[in-house]
């Protein structure tokens, strides 16, 4: 299945690979074109408002009042030096009137020096009166341009105001390109727009950044890396100092194809999928189907330990056959190693036990004792099979550390002083670093270095309490002090089970675990007379 998977996972990325360049080309030619079209679009519907308003100009340029009050006012101007008033509000008068009549943003009477005299409309306030506005020149009746003043750009339309044979100036109507502007031609053209003026930008429906990269980058082709995207632009407007450029962005476009052909490769992957992991299943459970017949019982047989099972040979191919068989030997041979390994393993624990107890014959035959009396009490509390042999050969060791305890402190008859009796107790810790070297003997280390530990918590290494101390350790210590208190030394005589067993319940609870004791009494039955109270006394020397 990951294969095929993979196979179709390839096949479909160098597929949208090649989609997407393919997408990206198109978008360009559409987008391109897409300006081109609106470009066409915008040239023919401007010209025709255009037209309209050139012939409404040329119809409002004829009012007689307006040209009548202009004409007398620049009259009396030029010859006596001063000028009526009311001529001027006549003027502004019929300027305001007219202004109503026209969408224009501003109607304006410009004098031919260039001069406003009047203006009038939403936009009046950037037609200051007095200021000077640039407007074409000539004896044309009507004119187009456009006006840079200081407090903005207006796209013209004017018509000379005559008075008999005399042009006496004009009425100028304007429009701001302002952001409402480029909006408007945005929505018309449904591209981004920039209007510069003298290389400066003005108005923009386009990111900051985009129409400063466009008018740094002189355009010289159709298409330019703004903003770090790449457009398609075109020029809809260059009169005098204004530019009015239309732009689309080609890998916004690319993106939205690329994300529909993204969307359209994924069904296709999808299904791809589906049909792979279906064919892929019945196809893999054809062929795994044995093989998961004969992990199943490997895993089985390992579990369970069973290494001596062989496996029965499935007939459904000559690999899985082979496969059987191969295991099969392995089995045996494995089983023949761990039984070779598990004899020398136990040889070598019986050989330490032999060495340890062959420095002393009092203590002859003290750790097999032990084993047999931790493996008889582990029985009565239920100790599974693999705990039993922990516990049997952990008790085999766990005098071991006593090989580095000198021979005069081992054998002496008489009291041991303080110092002798911190030899002695230095045998559990020195036993578990003798072990720790074979890393088979692990399981065994908490009874050899934790057997003398108490549940009151006066035992040693550690003087660990209660159940804190591994029941191992526990079992250990209760069947080394019943052996100790019963086999002959030295210094006294064996003392009977019965004095031992007492000796173990009197102590049960601070020296030895409850639980353990009550497991060696119903593991031997025998009777329980009071121990003398010097019993007491020499149980703390035997102990160690």
């Amino acid at each position: 299945m990951t294969v095929t998977f993979a196979t179709v996972a390839v096949i479909l990325t160098i597929v949208f690979i090649v989609i997407t360049l393919d997408v990206r080309d198109r978008v360009r030619a559409a987008e391109t074109d897409k300006l081109r079209v609106s470009e066409n679009v915008f040239t023919a519907l401007e010209t025709k408002r255009q037209q309209d308003q050139v012939a409404a100009m040329a119809t409002l340029a004829e009012n007689p009042t307006l040209k009548a009050a202009l004409d007398t006012y620049f009259t009396e101007r030029r010859f006596s030096g001063s000028s009526d008033e009311q001529l001027r509000a006549t003027v502004m008068g019929e300027a305001a009137k007219l202004a109503t009549q026209t969408p224009a943003d501003v109607l304006a009477v410009v004098e031919n020096n260039g001069r406003i005299f009047s203006s009038a409309g939403p936009a009046a306030s950037h037609w200051r009166l007095g200021d000077t506005v640039d407007v074409p020149r000539g004896s044309q009746a009507t004119f187009q341009s456009v006006a840079v003043l200081p407090t903005g750009a207006f796209r013209v339309t004017g018509a000379r105001l005559t008075f008999g044979d005399r042009v006496i100036g004009a009425l100028v109507a304007g429009t701001n390109l302002d952001a409402n502007y480029a909006q408007e031609l945005s929505n018309l053209s449904t591209a981004g727009v920039v209007i510069t003026v003298n290389n400066a930008v003005v108005a923009r429906t386009v990111p900051e950044n985009v129409a400063r990269d466009l008018v740094a980058s002189k355009l010289t082709a159709a298409t330019a890396t703004l903003g770090g995207e790449e457009y398609a632009i075109r020029t809809m407007l260059a009169s005098g100092p204004a530019r009015i450029y239309t732009l689309t962005s080609i890998d916004a476009a690319a993106r939205s194809a690329e994300r529909d052909a993204l969307v359209a490769v994924g069904l296709i992957a999808f299904g791809g999928f589906i049909l792979a992991a279906i064919g892929s299943f019945i196809l893999a459970r054809l062929l795994s189907e044995p093989i998961n017949r004969v992990s199943g019982e490997i895993a089985t047989m390992t579990n369970a330990r069973e290494f001596g099972r062989t496996l029965e040979l499935t007939g459904s191919s000559r690999e899985v056959d082979a496969l059987t068989t191969a295991f099969n030997d392995l089995m045996r041979g494995l089983s023949a190693a761990e039984a070779e390994t598990r004899s020398a393993y136990l040889g070598a624990i019986r050989a330490l036990a032999a060495a340890l107890d062959a420095r002393d014959p009092y203590t002859a035959g003290h750790s097999e004792r032990v084993g047999t009396l931790s493996v008889m009490m582990g029985r009565m509390m239920n100790l599974e099979a693999g705990a039993l042999e922990v516990l049997r050969l952990g008790a085999l060791l766990h005098d071991i550390g006593k090989i580095g305890v000198a021979d005069e402190i081992l054998h002496k008859d008489g009291p041991l002083t303080p110092e002798e009796f911190e030899q002695i107790k230095r045998h559990p810790a020195l036993g578990a670093r003798i072990l720790r070297q074979v890393p088979f003997l692990a399981p065994h280390l908490p009874i050899v270095e934790l057997h003398h530990e108490r549940p009151d918590g006066r035992g040693y290494p550690f003087g660990f309490r209660g159940e804190v101390i591994p029941l191992d350790a526990r079992i250990v210590h209760v069947a080394d002090a019943f052996d100790a208190m019963t086999s002959a030394r030295a210094y006294r005589a064996a003392l009977p089970a019965s004095v031992a067993f007492a000796e173990l319940q009197r102590f049960s609870g601070t020296q030895f675990d409850p639980a353990c004791v009550e497991a060696l009494l119903a593991a031997m039955p025998v009777s329980h007379d009071i121990a003398e109270p010097a019993l007491a006394q020499l149980l703390a020397r035997q102990m160690v």
